[in-house]
């Protein structure tokens, strides 16, 4: 497991949803002392029920520590959620009560990407993102950011060998993979998306790499009706989980 590091956030509704899973993972907590607003003081208050100890400073401190960002009035030294490794991954496997549903990221590198990911893998109700360790994005401040929270509800997994892992996943814990294309002949909404699920979505522009390809028990892509060719790999993603969603569901 990689190492927790921290970051600098601002704003109300960041700072609110660090607080909101948890104050042990904030560091320290600046207000501007001379700014009234309601929301900033019911925030003030919910920290201080939470144990914190939040420190009135001017507004140029405030500045000082974020630069050129509208942080309404607050900032806070927020610990990162830190990424897990595959013995973390076969240990969740191992404590669930129902089939599982992982989401993995073949090699996506945008950070904006990630986080949204993570937002819908939340929504959606997945077990685990996986992704691979080396050219693709990680838990970024970034990431964090966008993910509004998820990062640190949703397991986030950084495995050595994709390929590998998800051949483990199928022989180990009887997972279907199902992987998405643009050129095969199965639509998202003829598959079966019931049972223990790993949802393989590409990276942006190349799609998935070929070892993955050929891990995938099934392919299937997203029907277009317009003039563009594909979804960003976030929206894809949020198309697939909520069709495994509605199927599950039902």
């Amino acid at each position: 497991m990689s190492d927790d590091v921290s970051r600098l956030i601002g704003g109300i509704h960041s700072v609110r949803s660090a607080l909101r899973h948890g104050a042990a993972g904030i560091d320290a907590l600046w207000y501007d002392k001379g700014r009234k607003d309601k929301r900033l003081g019911q925030l003030l208050s919910d920290a201080r029920k939470a144990g914190l100890k939040p420190q009135g400073v001017d507004k140029a401190e405030l500045e000082r520590l974020l630069p050129g960002a509208n942080h309404q009035g607050i900032v806070a030294s927020s610990v990162l959620p830190a990424s897990r490794g595959e013995t973390a991954l076969d240990d969740l496997l191992t404590g669930l009560d129902r089939p599982p549903l992982l989401l993995v990221l073949d090699g996506v590198t945008d950070p904006h990407n990630l986080g949204a990911c993570l937002r819908s893998a939340d929504g959606a109700g997945v077990d685990a993102v996986i992704a691979p360790k080396d050219r693709a994005a990680g838990l970024t401040p970034t990431a964090c950011k966008v993910a509004c929270g998820a990062a640190e509800s949703v397991p986030f997994i950084q495995v050595t060998n994709l390929a590998r892992t998800l051949k483990h996943l199928r022989d180990g814990y009887g997972i279907w993979t199902v992987g998405t294309a643009g050129e095969v002949d199965t639509s998202l909404y003829q598959a079966n998306l019931k049972g223990p699920l790993a949802l393989v979505m590409g990276a942006e522009e190349k799609g998935m790499r070929r070892l993955t390809r050929e891990q995938c028990d099934q392919l299937v892509y997203l029907p277009m009706a317009g003039s563009v060719e594909s979804l960003n790999v976030s929206v894809a993603t949020g198309v697939c989980l909520y069709e495994a969603v509605r199927q599950r569901l039902g």
